[in-house]
């Protein structure tokens, strides 16, 4: 009974309504709210703001949340760890990538399945912020975003590539093209770049500031696609990881400068595309280990490591 009590205090938490708790946990509202009022009375704490509807977490209610995930995770990771001894491991592996590394997630999937087989995966496309959120209350169990992120030192990660920057443009220059190109040249430019709360744009605008220069930016938008639709049909430029060629549709008069290649000095080389894994660290004394730590563990090996921009230009081909 303990175990689903848990889980319905973290459905609560996710829908914030009693009535879509008890749906999503398959039990009528009844029983529960019924549940809950027994938690609190084991642990002798009031959990619930209660009212006509559910008004929201006491301040005792919200550190029993927090260990309440703890529980569950590690109530995941002890069935995980049963069943892998049978070599029956199944469940969801549950990624979230920023916007600019989707185009490198299908390397991930292989090695993992690979070896266990009945494991699905969940990929959802996440701001860095809600990343490391999810990470930090076990509701990610993988992270792809760009390791340079100050928050990440708490997490155990994995660099998979070095990333180089390319001039995206629409019938370039015979200058553009044979030339090599430095962040300053490409600061004439008028470009469509990603939002400045993406976290790729803020290392795009590091590397400008390190070549002592400020882009022509002449369009902003959150969408990779809005971004090709631009170069494409609005005679902006833009400057994009070569990872991200994979998610443009191919077209003759679109092209990127791959060589030579628009990058000078070390500014988004120092923040390399990777994995944050959501089993060490944390402000709480004891974290659990993800039930997944095992397949996540087949990442880390030297063919995902060796992953150079040749090798994922011929991913993209």
């Amino acid at each position: 009974m303990f175990i689903r009590q848990i889980h319905y205090l973290l459905a609560l938490a996710k829908t914030r309504h009693f009535g879509r708790a008890a749906e999503i946990s398959h039990v009528s509202q009844p029983a529960l709210s019924t549940a809950i009022q027994h938690l609190e009375e084991d642990l002798g704490v009031t959990i619930i703001q209660r009212g006509q509807r559910f008004e929201g977490f006491t301040e005792d209610g919200e550190r029993v949340l927090q260990w309440a995930r703890i529980l569950a995770q590690n109530w995941e990771s002890m069935r995980q760890a049963a069943m892998q001894y049978s070599k029956q491991l199944t469940g969801i592996l549950r990624i979230g990538a920023i916007p600019t590394t989707l185009a490198a997630t299908p390397l991930l999937p292989q090695p993992v399945q690979t070896e266990y087989p009945g494991i699905a995966i969940q990929l959802a496309s996440l701001c860095a912020e809600e990343i490391i959120r999810r990470l930090d209350s076990f509701e990610l169990d993988l992270g792809l975003t760009y390791l340079g992120d100050p928050r990440l030192k708490r997490f155990r990660t994995l660099p998979l590539f070095h990333e180089r920057y390319v001039l995206l443009a629409r019938n370039p220059s015979p200058d553009l093209i044979k030339n090599r190109l430095s962040w300053s040249d490409a600061a004439e430019l008028p470009l469509c770049l990603l939002t400045q709360n993406m976290q790729n744009r803020r290392l795009i605008d590091a590397a400008f500031r390190e070549a002592g220069t400020t882009p022509k930016v002449m369009l902003e938008t959150d969408s990779i696609s809005a971004l090709y639709a631009h170069v494409r049909s609005a005679g902006f430029y833009s400057v994009v990881p070569h990872s991200m060629l994979h998610q443009f549709e191919p077209h003759q008069d679109v092209r990127h400068t791959a060589q030579p290649r628009v990058i000078a000095g070390s500014g988004p080389d120092r923040a390399p595309p990777g994995l944050a894994v959501a089993d060490t660290g944390c402000s709480l004394e004891h974290r659990p280990t993800s039930g997944f730590a095992t397949p996540i563990r087949c990442l880390d090996s030297r063919e995902l490591l060796s992953h150079s921009p040749k090798r994922l230009d011929a991913h993209r081909r």
